[in-house]
């Protein structure tokens, strides 16, 4: 409930605008009517915050089910949760026309057979509906006191649901049924709601959600729905006002109303998250940092003597725009996306090296042992020449080892420090670290990003990379914060991955070929999709599937290591170890080497029942081919009945060896939920905004928010103050006061 007398919120409204703008202004009536509705607000209880079960139709029973199922709360969240598609209530389907590509019907008929069979959790009820063209079976197996109670036999009735089809006969189960007078009496567009089984066995069906609706709508006024926006940008982009836009999204008097609404509110949505997003990116820009004011013998040393191979013109332009960033005064925050074996690591490396050149120490952290360990053994080769001292710091390094490295970087002694999130450990204490390098971002909090600012008296530079290519759409919410640079071009050494998709009948076809691989000298990975390494029937699988390959490549004449992440991480060490050694032939493994290991030996991935894995996974594994002078394949078995989504999913696979192509069509197929693993994270909890289809839509708030943030960047002219004490609410009152 916003609070009654806030003193800051009164000093802030009290700053009234320029004269010139109040008075000559055409919107200077409606300022003063916004000025009185903020008074209301913030001088009166709120009838949104009002607890749901208070609403005519809910009850403490049902409450109870909207809060669990549905997190539905209070009347507020009631009115945000909107409906996902609409029916006319005057048009009905005939039964004749139902085919196999029908979902949803509204049909109209009268409902005969009425019949109750079964015993106990079995019981159910069935009926027939016929119309003048033909007749649907109607199932309920929940709520059956009241169909007995409410359907009478030959009555004229409404029925909505969804068509399923079992032996040739159409059905509807849990079918929403209305009297034929009683449905007629509401006109209009039919709004349907997501919905649970449990909320429909409680009597929420359908119907049931308009009609509390309805009744939220007849307690409430335009004065209790506050207007959050500000009015220049609601005439700007010719926005429907927040009250009438919530009621055309519930019940819309037509089509256009309907989309003018879902508009405005997706508009809100995505305005909000890049508020939050562009007052972060305010912070990192006006957050002092290190100056790296000189390019010097480390770095043109290493550029002129020790680079294995020419830079390609986007590691040129990516070191530029570092260069440029880490001169200005400001900290850098910067993330650097590039496909796997597009050349981060040396891009990184020299980034170090321009730290070493202004008297600062740089860290690089990735997020498991494997991959710190893999970035160290590259950066220790390619400035073995320039001979400065590189130290590895993760969770297994103990005792004296330990001590020895936290000294060096304490007195400076260590300039460069590889590692896992031990290096944020508080323990660890830098001289004077100047840069901190992430790999693979999206493994790592914000908070954890976070704690490397704390390691020196101003915010070290921070450079985050990732090898997983992001969608621009999700790069503008996701990682909206950092300035991005793109490495889109790879090394002319690297040759194409050739990908076959086989699917398991042609197993013996695949092994054949890879002892032909091994016989010319080369390595093999075989994947399994362990993807949970806590599910038993997985890890069982995986156990298998050695076994089965040991079947295939008997011992006597072949190598074989497994690593997986339920190991022992010393055994685990030692199988990889064997594998990058070229001391095994072929390397059984999990998800554990998605990244982290670089073997040019290793020519051929084998992925085993390749449909279990998204398309951005795939890519991220075929990734760890194709490292050496030789041909490289990948070849994905599946099983020979998979679903069309799959099949979809391996033909772009085999078509394309673009990251960023495969990204959008992952983000297309699976949603960024689930794409990137940011559900839980609350910034992509979107309620009616799509990021794919709305896009130009968050392109205009993208750029509307940060113009407002240029503005006014604290939030302080009254007409922003309603603004900010939402964004207060959804992130956090501490993320609008740190800039001053």
């Amino acid at each position: 409930m916003p609070p009654r007398f806030k003193v800051e919120y009164f000093e802030a409204v009290f700053v009234f605008p320029k004269s010139e703008y109040f008075f000559h202004n055409q919107y200077s009536i409606i300022f003063v009517v916004w000025l009185l509705n903020f008074f209301f607000i913030f001088l009166s209880e709120n009838i949104l915050h009002t607890p749901i079960e208070y609403l005519k139709g809910v009850g403490p029973q049902r409450a109870e089910l909207l809060r669990k199922e549905l997190e539905i709360s209070t009347y507020e969240d009631l009115l945000n949760h909107f409906p996902f598609r609409y029916f006319d209530r005057t048009v009905f389907t005939r039964i004749d026309t139902i085919n196999d590509t029908t979902e949803y019907v509204q049909l109209s008929g009268k409902v005969v057979n009425v019949t109750e069979e079964g015993e106990g959790r079995k019981k159910r009820i069935s009926a027939t509906l016929y119309d003048e063209t033909g007749r649907i079976n109607l199932v309920w197996f929940q709520s059956l006191a009241w169909v007995k109670k409410n359907i009478e036999e030959y009555g004229h009735y409404v029925v909505f649901g969804k068509v399923s089809s079992f032996n040739g006969s159409y059905s509807i189960t849990h079918p929403e049924v209305e009297s034929f007078v009683r449905a007629n009496a509401i006109a209009g567009m039919q709004p349907v709601y997501s919905s649970t089984a449990r909320l429909t066995a409680m009597g929420l069906s359908n119907r049931s959600f308009a009609k509390i609706t309805q009744a939220l709508f007849q307690k409430i006024k335009a004065a209790d729905i506050t207007e959050i926006l500000p009015f220049d940008i609601l005439q700007q982009n010719a926005l429907m006002d927040r009250y009438h836009a919530l009621v055309q999204i519930h019940f819309p008097e037509n089509e256009q109303r309907m989309q003018q609404a879902r508009y405005r509110l997706k508009w809100e949505e995505l305005f909000l998250m890049q508020m939050q997003i562009a007052n972060l990116r305010l912070q990192h820009t006006v957050q002092a940092g290190y100056t790296f004011d000189k390019v010097g013998d480390f770095f043109n040393r290493f550029y002129n003597e020790c680079l294995p191979f020419a830079l390609t013109n986007a590691q040129k332009r990516v070191l530029r725009e570092i260069r440029i960033d880490t001169a200005t005064g400001k900290q850098m925050n910067r993330l650097l996306q590039g496909d796997v074996g597009s050349g981060k690591t040396i891009v990184a490396t020299m980034s170090m090296l321009l730290a070493l050149d202004n008297g600062f120490q740089a860290c690089l952290m990735a997020p498991t042992e494997i991959l710190a360990r893999q970035h160290y053994q590259s950066i220790t080769e390619i400035l073995n020449t320039l001979h400065i001292p590189v130290a590895i710091l993760t969770g297994t390094v103990k005792g004296k080892e330990r001590k020895a490295i936290l000294a060096g970087l304490a007195d400076g002694t260590t300039p460069i420090v590889v590692g896992t999130h031990a290096i944020i450990e508080d323990s660890v204490r830098f001289r004077n670290l100047g840069l901190g390098v992430i790999d693979e971002q999206h493994k790592f909090g914000v908070g954890q990003r976070a704690r490397l600012w704390s390691k020196n008296d101003k915010a070290p530079h921070v450079l985050v990379m990732t090898a997983t290519p992001i969608p621009r759409t999700l790069a503008m919410t996701l990682y909206g914060d950092l300035d991005i640079s793109v490495i889109d071009e790879l090394p002319p050494r690297r040759q194409i991955i050739k990908t076959l998709h086989r699917s398991d009948n042609h197993r013996a076809q695949v092994m054949g070929f890879l002892k032909n691989e091994i016989e010319k000298g080369r390595q093999v990975y075989i994947v399994y999709p362990l993807i949970d390494e806590s599910e038993k029937m997985d890890y069982e699988s995986l156990l298998a599937g050695y076994e089965q390959v040991k079947s295939w490549f008997p011992e006597g004449k072949y190598k074989i290591g497994m690593v997986h992440g339920k190991q022992d991480p010393d055994e685990r060490k030692r199988n990889m170890e064997r594998f990058v050694k070229g001391d095994a032939h072929i390397l059984v493994a999990t998800t554990v080497i998605e990244v982290g290991v670089n073997v040019p030996n290793a020519s051929v991935m084998l992925i085993e029942s390749a449909e279990r894995f998204g398309l951005s996974q795939l890519h991220q594994l075929r990734g760890r081919v194709g490292r050496g002078a030789d041909q490289s394949y990948c070849v994905l078995l599946t099983g020979s009945g998979i679903s069309k989504e799959s099949y979809e999913r391996m033909r772009v696979m085999v078509s394309t060896a673009d990251g960023f192509v495969i990204a959008e069509k992952d983000l297309e197929m699976r949603g960024p939920g689930d794409v990137y693993g940011t559900k839980q994270s609350g910034i992509l909890k979107l309620k009616i905004a799509d990021l794919i289809k709305d896009t130009p839509i968050l392109e205009a708030c993208r750029h509307a928010a940060l113009q407002l943030i240029d503005q006014d960047p604290q939030l302080l002219l009254p007409q922003h103050q309603l603004l900010k004490y939402t964004l207060e609410q959804k992130g956090g009152k501490e993320q609008w006061n740190k800039i001053s």
